[in-house]
């Protein structure tokens, strides 16, 4: 008898909490059912493997970084537009290393076509089209900018940046006006 008030969408939720406190590799069906004190196979009726609740954290995760992001660029362009996008990010990142981590796992096409990824994208076109950047040179952009975002947030997490006396902060806004200022000046313009 599966226990009442478990769901996929419960259970994906106390999935992405445990990627938050133990990391998304350690994120198993057997994790999730400790936490739940119920046996591995309860969870069967509601998850097919472990690989299908990582798919579902990463599509929950998606999903809630889209809606923040969005709220952060929301009446905003140029560069405060860029920043509310970076800097929903890099705090989603902060708050929710698990999730964050979710977020990034590799989905199939037709999953990947199907998720909150289509409006990360389209967001950062946005943003990108108040700066008058037009394919192909929006594409070479969007994946510039999500290098960039995800290197920084991703060697801050690991320590990167911890054996200076400079402020993790002040480079973070010094890349933002950077970014701005290249993508103001359309200096890539003529890579294409």
């Amino acid at each position: 008898m599966v226990r009442a008030g478990l769901t996929p969408e419960r259970l994906t939720r106390a999935g992405a909490e445990l990627a938050d406190e133990v990391g998304f590799e350690q994120v198993t069906v057997s994790a999730l059912a400790r936490r739940f004190d119920v046996r591995v196979a309860s969870l069967y009726s509601h998850l097919k493997n472990s690989e299908d609740l990582k798919i579902r954290i990463a599509l929950f995760a998606l999903e809630e970084l889209a809606d923040r992001v969005t709220a952060a660029v929301a009446g905003r362009a140029g560069r405060d537009a860029l920043a509310g996008f970076a800097d929903a990010y890099r705090d989603y990142a902060r708050e929710h290393p698990g999730r964050y981590t979710a977020a990034r796992l590799r989905l199939d096409p037709e999953t990947a076509a199907a998720s909150a990824g289509v409006r990360h994208s389209r967001m950062t076109r946005a943003i990108l089209r108040g700066y008058d950047v037009a394919e192909p040179d929006q594409t070479h952009a969007v994946r510039m900018l999500g290098s960039v975002f995800h290197g920084f947030v991703s060697l801050e997490a690991a320590g990167g940046f911890s054996h200076t006396p400079v402020a993790a902060q002040e480079s973070w806004a010094w890349t933002l006006d950077s970014l701005d200022a290249l993508l103001r000046s359309r200096a890539w313009e003529d890579t294409g």
